[in-house]
């Protein structure tokens, strides 16, 4: 009788370990890995916002990329030969001075300037309802939620 409950008593305890074990590998296969994401400046709802170590905040002084391309807080960069281009939402510039769409400048993905895009497409931005600062260019899920991502007005 004594056997059953030890031998009861570790395949509970054995069970327990397992079931622990598991959902800590699961919850930890859906974090963000924000290491991933470059360091940028983008427009968000209409202000500039410095991405860094994937934390967003707001741009709080004029800054020149590597390049030589300045950005003001205002959304304006005058790029490295002269243009002055007016920043959209959703756009961003990373630290060497080249623009794209924010969607594209995780450091795994090529760039979206590599792809032949339609501006119309470029245009289109979804964000979560729950977590604004998660923006895509296409519908799908928020990596945070699990929320659908709804199309910004």
């Amino acid at each position: 009788m004594k056997n059953k409950i030890t031998i009861s008593t570790l395949f509970a305890s054995m069970l327990i370990v397992v079931v622990c074990f598991t959902t800590t590998s699961t919850f930890a296969q859906t974090k963000t890995d924000h290491t991933k994401i470059k360091d940028c400046y983008t427009m968000q709802d209409g202000k500039m916002m410095e991405m860094k170590d994937g934390k967003a905040m707001p741009m709080e002084k004029d800054m020149t990329m590597k390049n030589g391309t300045k950005c003001m807080t205002n959304g304006e960069c005058i790029m490295k030969d002269g243009t002055t281009v007016k920043m959209k939402e959703g756009e961003c510039i990373d630290m060497s001075g080249k623009m794209d769409k924010c969607s594209m400048m995780n450091k795994d993905m090529k760039s979206s300037t590599d792809n032949k895009t339609d501006n119309k497409e470029m245009a289109m931005i979804y964000n979560c309802p729950m977590h604004p600062e998660v923006t895509s260019d296409k519908p799908g899920k928020c990596p945070k939620c699990g929320m659908d991502l709804v199309e910004k007005k």
